[in-house]
């Protein structure tokens, strides 16, 4: 395999060591409610006052959702946040940061049980509610999923929110999975929702451009227990709207689907998806033209508790990719976590941390991290906290204190980070693919809006080098050919500005 032949020449690091920095919060966050709230949960990341230090906005559930502004002191300090200023908002399932409106500052799409809402950021931490001034119709429903992209010629991004169980059918909640919703710009503000119907109850949604042709499509992982029957995994072209199905190619899969996670995890250019479940998680390598499943053997279906005396089944729910311990190679964090008192399932469930190793096999550390922990874990997020070059953890938990872990794993390889500019009105280039090169092989990694399970970052794209010192990055910005290759150093944070390049034929 072509994977295998990558990443033999990284080297063996230590094993994972994380430390408890959770007291760094000020305020110990719990994802409350009732169940409406079973769900949700999400995190989202992002530099919220250009300091180069990430921020977080962590849902709240029936309690007021928390900005948390990153006071770190420098790399290898103890990570410490204070309170931000944000305006109260309960009902809050999960989060979303982009450049909405291409201002420069990040802002917010926050989802919600009721009403959704954009919050425009000023750059200095403080944001506004601008849900009406876009137009956007902020719905009614119990949404728990996001995506976005730009598509061409628009000003402001394409949003697709996913939306779970229809809480006014007075048959349900069993086969009530209300529709999606796909809202598209009309000049300077948005128009009206275009449902996606029928829906199938999404926990998580992502565009990505899957077959790598230059045309975004739309996946959605839905959560069978409330489908009950007839409904499967989605994916929607986006001109013409319409779902494709197996006559196209798609294989039509029925899991508990509760996030999403994609990288090339296996180094031949395409997107691999992790989706959570209940049971198996379910990892599928993307050759362009289909998703195939991940045989038992690579070690990530993660499908029972792996510390405990508990056999049931595991509740999979937001993952995420990233390398921590900057070996080259990347790794997988699950959050997981019982809905509530789901007798069929797993009560003390332990989050996973799947580490790659050199014959591409992916095995437990959580526990030699010191992070397996069994609280009901739902939005997290694999990030730089400190800028020490090291991926950190932070975790949102239902009914339970919010996680803040510092990565101190020693002897890592070494790494950069790179984050992408442009002009408006896609600043932060999303759509783009940036592929890192060394002796190792070619990385590839695209820049997008959703997945994961109610929350995900703006921000650098962290890539591990291994023993590699150097590396050439190029880029594929969105809707332009590849950038010329250039030579960084490791061990830094890079800013790739775009340059005039000239549209794809």
């Amino acid at each position: 395999m072509k994977w295998l032949a990558l990443f033999l020449a990284a080297p063996v690091a230590a094993e994972p060591t994380f430390v408890d920095r959770s007291g760094g919060l000020p305020v110990a966050h719990v994802y409350s409610g009732g169940w409406e709230h079973f769900v949700g949960g999400g995190l989202a990341v992002l530099d919220c006052n250009g300091d180069a230090r990430p921020d977080m906005l962590a849902a709240g559930g029936a309690a007021p959702a928390r900005l948390f502004v990153n006071a770190t002191q420098g790399p290898g300090a103890p990570l410490r946040f204070e309170t931000g200023e944000l305006p109260e908002m309960t009902g809050v399932t999960g989060a979303y940061p982009l450049d909405i409106d291409g201002d420069g500052p990040l802002d917010l799409v926050v989802l919600r049980v009721g009403a959704n809402a954009i919050l425009k950021g000023d750059g200095a931490c403080g944001f506004t509610d601008a849900t009406a001034d876009l137009g956007l119709d902020p719905g009614a429903a119990w949404t728990t999923a996001f995506s976005a992209t730009w598509e061409d010629g628009e000003t402001l991004p394409t949003l697709a929110f996913g939306n779970y169980v229809d809480r006014s059918d007075p048959d349900g909640p069993f086969e009530a999975c209300d529709d999606n919703a796909l809202i598209r710009p009309d000049g300077d503000l948005y128009g009206p929702p275009v449902p996606l119907s029928p829906g199938w109850c999404a926990l998580s949604m992502l565009i990505s451009d899957w077959q790598r042709t230059g045309t975004p499509e739309l996946r959605i992982s839905n959560d069978r227990h409330y489908y009950v029957r007839g409904g499967h995994e989605e994916m929607w072209r986006l001109d013409p709207l319409e779902p494709r199905g197996t006559d196209d190619g798609w294989e039509e899969v029925s899991l508990w689907g509760m996030g999403i996670a994609s990288a090339d995890v296996d180094g031949n250019g395409f997107p691999d998806v992790m989706l959570t479940s209940m049971g198996d998680q379910l990892l599928q390598f993307g050759n362009g033209t289909e998703f195939v499943s991940a045989p038992y053997s690579v070690g990530t279906y993660a499908q029972r508790p792996h510390v405990g005396d508990d056999g049931r089944p595991a509740t999979g729910w937001h993952a995420e990719f990233g390398d921590i311990d900057n070996d080259g190679r990347l790794d997988l964090f699950i959050a997981k976590g019982n809905v509530d008192q789901m007798p069929s399932n797993a009560m003390k469930d332990p989050n996973n941390l799947l580490m790659q190793g050199p014959e591409a096999v992916f095995a437990e550390a959580s526990v030699a991290a010191g992070i397996a922990t069994t609280a009901r874990s739902r939005g997290a997020a694999l990030v730089d906290f400190d800028g020490d070059g090291r991926l950190d953890l932070a975790v949102v938990n239902r009914r339970a204190p919010m996680e803040l872990w510092q990565n101190r794993t020693p002897d890592t390889g070494h790494w950069l980070s790179v984050e992408l500019r442009q002009a408006a009105p896609n600043t932060r280039a999303v759509g783009a693919w940036i592929e890192r090169r060394t002796e190792a092989g070619v990385v590839a990694r695209e820049v997008t809006v959703g997945g994961g399970h109610a929350g995900g970052q703006a921000g650098p794209v962290h890539f591990g080098l291994g023993g590699a010192t150097r590396a050439d990055l190029r880029v594929r910005w969105p809707g332009a050919d590849w950038s010329a290759w250039q030579s960084v150093d490791a061990g830094q944070r890079v800013r790739l500005e775009r340059e005039t390049l000239p549209p794809l034929r």
